[in-house]
């Protein structure tokens, strides 16, 4: 017997039988659905809908990762995390959200981008998937910080990160995650 990827997903798809608008935001939405459960039975999901994300790990020439300090309003602490943003809309190239949100936040430019795949931070209650690169061959320019960020940047030896992650010094998920992956790619 072989295994049949397509016919093992149908098993276990829920299938959407309402769905009620819960909350309309500025940076997500929120539903409350009803699906069908594969033996039958019917089941509540609240859903987060997310425009998308973009994140970069930029590493100089010397090994450095510039990472940014930024207070979190939800942990109610700062934490240290890579470059980030959001998509200004749902269709925007998320190379260029990348490049954007990297130029704005920390000032620096790369001439060398490396897709590292997308993550999806919270499959079980949302839709958001954020897409990860690695930049190299940084230039260091003007910040141009969005009118409600506040954020410090520093560049930290990539070694550092990889025991800070290692040890629990970093919470944020795309940063422990991109951080790990530029340092198997870069062989640290």
């Amino acid at each position: 017997m072989t295994f049949d990827a397509n016919q093992e997903n149908a098993r276990l798809r829920e299938v959407r039988t309402t769905s009620e608008d819960i909350f309309d935001g500025v940076v997500l939405n929120v539903k409350r659905d009803m699906v069908r459960l594969p033996n039958g039975n019917e089941a509540v999901r609240e859903v987060i809908r997310h425009i998308g994300a973009v994140c970069v790990i930029p590493v100089t020439d010397d090994g450095k990762v510039i990472m940014e300090r930024q207070y979190r309003y939800p942990l109610d602490r700062v934490i240290l995390e890579i470059p980030a943003g959001k998509l200004d809309a749902p269709d925007e190239n998320r190379m260029s959200a990348i490049q954007r949100e990297l130029r704005e936040e920390t000032g620096y430019t790369a001439d060398d981008w490396q897709e590292l795949g997308d993550l999806h931070p919270a499959p079980a209650y949302s839709d958001e998937y954020i897409s990860m690169y690695l930049a190299r061959g940084l230039h260091k320019g003007d910040r141009h910080l969005d009118a409600d960020e506040f954020l410090d940047v520093h560049a930290i030896p990539l070694k550092d990160l990889v025991q800070d992650v290692m040890n629990g010094k970093i919470s944020d998920a795309k940063t422990q995650i991109c951080i790990l992956k530029a340092a198997r790619i870069m062989g640290v």
